[in-house]
């Protein structure tokens, strides 16, 4: 067996890649590591929910509307602390670049950085640079690492029946804009990525009530997000088709080119549990950020283990945990 695009497409054939990977690593993970495939790891010191998450960047094209890949670099790092109730404090930077990559370039995506960094009210605080020869590399691959500190960390298995699945905007714009301006497809009006660091957004979701779970659906989209938390959280998810945001030309172009947009991926969304009794409060909280004024409450939580959708015309239909996205190399 070979490791293929799909194994790095955040679906059920990358779970089993993780299967690989974390094969030989519980046991020396000390209780605070990779068990429980979180978006980060909790070290708890001195009294201190301290978060650590690390994330590699392979975004083709490295430009696209919306954004690029230094702003997918840090918003990525920064929205993995985020869901975890953890505010952004420091992250790294390592790069590895091509030889003949354009220094303007360069500046572009490091300024990009630079933005994201500011929204969120973090730094970066160390790197390292590497540059291999020409061929030898797809011009430039980016990771960063990020530390935050929680007051109350969120996982993403505190489901529970009763509450109420809230969506922080629109679905599946990061992957169709990837998709259309890769292929050079003419979909009429623009599309753009949605990829934003979403700290502050959290963070007026936070003050306003209580979060049982959250996690940001990158790549495999809703459609894994939400299974994955069901999963965990022992429960299962009724899904109102009605309710779910989607921009019109997104939703026309994943219809025209055969995609699931529930299964695209996106890059400045959370999907959040939230009590019934704090759901109104969360909502309007998120709706006043300028990154949630789509928001909108999708689904409720109940006793079972599946996730379903009740369709518009009265019907129903499991949503099913995508093999990958149908969209690769997207962050």
């Amino acid at each position: 067996m070979k490791v293929s695009l799909m194994h790095g497409a955040g679906g059920e054939v990358m779970g089993e890649l993780l299967q690989t990977l974390t094969k030989f690593t519980h046991n020396n993970a000390g209780g605070i590591g990779l068990e429980a495939l979180d978006d980060g790891a909790v070290i708890p010191i001195n009294g201190l929910n301290i978060t650590f998450t690390t994330d590699s960047h392979v975004v083709k094209p490295i430009f696209f509307p919306g954004g690029d890949i230094g702003r997918i670099a840090v918003s990525g790092t920064i929205n993995d602390l985020a869901v975890m109730g953890a505010k952004p404090i420091a992250l790294s930077c390592g790069m590895i670049i091509e030889e003949g990559f354009l220094i303007e370039d360069l500046e572009r995506i490091v300024k990009s950085m630079d933005d994201a960094l500011g929204e969120a009210g973090a730094n970066l605080v160390t790197g390292d640079t590497k540059v291999v020869e020409k061929g030898a590399l797809d011009s430039i691959i980016i990771n960063t690492a990020g530390i935050g500190i929680a007051e109350r960390i969120i996982r993403d298995n505190g489901l529970v029946p009763g509450d109420r699945i809230i969506s922080s905007g629109t679905l599946g714009d990061h992957g169709i804009a990837i998709l259309a301006h890769r292929e050079g497809f003419d979909l009429g009006s623009q599309i753009h990525s949605d990829v934003a660091p979403l700290w502050g957004l959290i963070e007026n979701a936070l003050r306003s009530g209580e979060i049982h779970a959250m996690k940001d659906p990158t790549r495999g989209g809703f459609a894994s997000v939400i299974n994955e938390m069901a999963r965990k959280s022992g429960v299962s998810v009724r899904i109102q088709e009605e309710s779910l945001p989607f921009r019109k030309n997104v939703a026309s172009a994943a219809k025209m080119l055969g995609i699931d947009p529930l299964e695209v991926a996106n890059e400045g969304k959370v999907i959040m549990g939230v009590p019934e009794r704090d759901a109104e409060a969360v909502l309007n909280a998120l709706k006043s950020h300028k990154y949630g004024r789509d928001a909108a409450i999708v689904g409720i939580v109940t006793e079972g283990s599946h996730v379903i959708l009740e369709t518009a015309i009265g019907g129903e239909r499991f949503i099913e945990p995508p093999m990958g996205d149908p969209v690769p190399r997207v962050c």
